[in-house]
């Protein structure tokens, strides 16, 4: 693979506490993830992106970290990771660890320090502890809104006050100070000299902050969101990065493309998240629009769009694109929303051959590749803080976090081997199982594994390039590199003729008994000007 292979590649996103058990005690482990290596390379993915895999006391699935140089022992080992590394390398694929700069686990030693050390000492500067407003200091010291829902500051027993934007469990960081700079800097020498290809950078726009910690008036959030000291920092991180030829990857929601941008200079971070495509509904105007703007804000620094359908954060594809209202928005997500599957799964399998044509680097949820719907949590089981923080008004993000199904039968259909999971698996989760899929040559894990093929091998699919082509109102069509044309019926109301062509390269669902396609189908083509 070439040194830029970021550019264009297929990255699998793993939850470790739900992919695979590997000692049987109900957690996703490395165990379980070294033993499904092979499934990944015949899937046909470049890479692996972990979500955090260090110690914590999952307060926040992982992203409340208390400390960064040690696997959680309901994991594995550091060597453990090491070996899944080097073995992952072995069979092609590369892996790419997560980093949360942020904040850290209220259980890191250094903010368990600053709780000790108490007001105005040099501990507490690595955090934004300040004193509280009113008579007694009984008030937050700003207004700032959360992440999740409820509140962005707790009072600890010395009267003194300290920022999360996300949970209690949460500190924010005070990136003003050097000491946090030089740990995450040598936190990030650690991973790269240990064989990681690259780090996705969690929140990576919130991690600077104004140094008067003022309050946000009319919901502006500059306090807080995109600061442009960010902009030196990762600057500093490209710089180790690119002595081991590693590549940061951002998770930015920034609105603004311009100031997007910024973040893709050639001296900055390599790729960013393109959550604009995800929250888009399933409709030709919106998802051209969305492509359009991509691409048009991605040239000017040289920095290849990403695709995502879905992450451990999002209602699962098939779920989602059953519904009513189609777009992704955390604010949206209500208990008992009716949902369509068949037709959100006919929709996704369209979805994931548009987002696979597209010119630059694809990610994929595990389990979309199966299909699997979004699950509705029963309320007794849900361990996501954002359900407690919005006062179980939203249903959080477990729904598509259950471990996945790997056989049809079994007490935890084939996730682990004794034992019930960390949430429960629905009673038809076995109908989704990897194993009966890989046989079935129409399935979704099929339709998967023939397009990653065709991406990884053929012509048609190198360079940024993207033309669009005529096509009737609801329908896509685009052409790519030397042949390659795919066309998208996301709502015509009868078939559409496809264009002129010399094969059907791989189609989501069936054409009509005339080869037109039908709505909500997608079909790459090979055409007249393939070598």
């Amino acid at each position: 693979m070439a040194d830029d292979w970021w550019r264009s590649a297929a990255i699998y996103q793993v939850y470790v506490r739900s992919f695979a058990d590997g000692d049987g005690d109900g957690t996703g482990d490395l165990a379980g993830v070294r033993a499904r290596l092979s499934y990944l390379a015949e899937l046909g993915v470049d890479a692996i992106w972990f979500t955090p895999w260090y110690r914590s006391p999952l307060a926040d699935g992982g992203y409340d970290v208390a400390d960064y140089r040690v696997i959680d022992p309901a994991f594995g080992t550091l060597a453990e990771a090491e070996k899944l590394i080097e073995e992952a390398r072995d069979l092609g694929i590369r892996v790419i660890v997560d980093i949360v700069p942020n904040h850290v686990s209220d259980q890191h030693p250094w903010f368990q320090a600053a709780l000790a050390a108490g007001p105005g000492s040099a501990e507490r500067e690595l955090f934004h502890f300040r004193p509280g407003r009113g008579p007694d200091g009984e008030l937050p010291p700003n207004n700032w809104p959360s992440q999740f829902s409820g509140d962005t500051w707790t009072r600890v027993p010395d009267g003194e006050w300290y920022l999360h934007l996300f949970t209690a469990q949460q500190p924010d960081l005070n990136w003003a100070h050097p000491a946090v700079r030089q740990e995450h800097e040598d936190v990030l020498r650690f991973w790269f000299q240990r064989g990681a290809a690259g780090v996705r950078i969690d929140s990576a726009a919130l991690v600077a902050k104004d140094p008067g910690l003022a309050d946000a008036v009319d919901g502006d959030e500059s306090g807080y969101v995109d600061r442009d000291e960010l902009h030196d920092i990762y600057r500093a991180w490209r710089a180790i990065a690119d002595e081991y030829d590693g590549v940061l990857i951002g998770e930015l929601w920034v609105p603004d493309p311009e100031r997007f941008a910024r973040y893709l200079r050639p001296d900055e971070l390599h790729t960013a998240f393109n959550f604009d495509f995800m929250s888009r509904a399933w409709d030709a105007a919106e998802l051209r629009a969305s492509i359009d703007n991509t691409l048009a804000y991605h040239a000017p620094v040289g920095a290849p769009a990403t695709w995502v359908l879905c992450n451990h954060d999002v209602t699962r594809t098939v779920t989602r694109y059953g519904r009513a209202d189609t777009r992704f928005d955390f604010a949206a997500k209500r208990f008992g929303t009716p949902t369509d599957l068949a037709l959100g799964g006919r929709r996704a399998r369209a979805a994931a051959l548009l987002s696979l044509a597209l010119p630059g680097a694809v990610y994929l949820y595990q389990g979309e590749e199966l299909g699997l719907p979004e699950v509705e949590v029963a309320r007794e089981r849900i361990e996501d803080p954002m359900h407690f923080r919005s006062g179980g008004v939203d249903p959080g993000r477990d729904g598509c976090r259950v471990p996945l199904p790997w056989a049809a039968h079994g007490v935890s259909y084939g996730f682990g081997n004794t034992g019930e999971p960390w949430l429960p698996q629905p009673a038809d989760w076995g109908t989704y199982a990897a194993e009966d899929q890989a046989a079935d040559p129409t399935s979704m894990l099929s339709l998967y594994r023939t397009a990653l093929l065709l991406r990884g091998s053929r012509p048609g699919f190198e360079g940024g390039e993207l033309r669009w082509l005529s096509a009737p109102e609801g329908v896509l069509a685009f052409a790519r590199g030397d042949g390659l044309v795919c066309v998208v019926n996301l709502g015509a109301a009868e078939p559409v003729q496809l264009p002129p062509h010399e094969a059907v390269l791989l189609a989501s669902d069936a054409l009509d008994d005339d080869g037109r396609l039908p709505g909500d189908t997608a079909v790459w083509l090979r055409t007249a000007s393939a070598t």
